[in-house]
């Protein structure tokens, strides 16, 4: 039988206290510095969970580059990590820079509990989290392909992770959106010859 291709996934650092005051989706903000520094054991707890060798992959969004090289800077040896546009952020189209309060009356239905939108809601120009998700299985199930029988690291979002998870078991938007996907977190996937597995979803070290 051959051996299934195993996704780890992580969640990006922190980003600034500011960003975290507005709905930044795709926007390329800043990490907490504060927040970096204090998540040191984190980093180290990963730099030695993760599988060596693994191809690295990150988001076009520097906070995921930023996050892997605190992996590497931790333990991990330095790795050359390519960029895959699939694996970016939600996109919240015209409703990213608003301030939180903003958002309810731009919405044409109730907001998720656990998510600023419900999984169907398509902001203006941007995406809604069923197209996130029909965005980053097919970026998966290449990866799995391209990687057939290895380990791949990539270090994405907490939208695109929950895609991943949902992809892996056919379930819609709101019952993803109901998953914790915490910064530093990983989420363990494999890809088999005829069928996804859930190894693990929020996976936090102790720090």
């Amino acid at each position: 039988m051959k051996p299934p291709t195993r996704f780890w996934l992580i969640r990006h650092a922190p980003v600034s206290e500011g960003a975290r005051q507005i709905l930044y989706g795709t926007m390329d903000v800043e990490l907490c510095a504060d927040s970096l520094a204090e998540s040191a054991p984190l980093c180290r707890a990963l730099a030695e969970r993760l599988p060596r060798p693994a191809q690295w992959i990150v988001s076009p969004l520097s906070r995921t580059r930023l996050t892997a090289d605190a992996i590497f800077a931790a333990g991990y040896p330095r790795t050359a990590f390519s960029i895959e546009p699939a694996m970016i952020e939600q996109d919240l189209g015209a409703w990213q820079g608003l301030v939180h309060a903003e958002l309810p009356a731009q919405l044409s239905r109730p907001a998720h509990p656990f998510w600023p939108v419900a999984g169907g809601e398509k902001p203006p120009g941007g995406e809604s989290m069923a197209d996130v998700i029909h965005r980053v299985g097919p970026s998966l199930e290449t990866l799995a392909e391209r990687h057939a029988g290895g380990d791949v690291v990539i270090v994405s979002h907490g939208g695109a992770i929950r895609a991943a998870v949902a992809h892996a078991l056919g379930i819609p938007a709101d019952a993803a959106l109901s998953l914790s996907v915490h910064n530093f977190s990983l989420t363990r996937l494999e890809r088999h010859p005829h069928a996804w597995r859930v190894i693990s979803v929020n996976e936090v070290a102790e720090s």
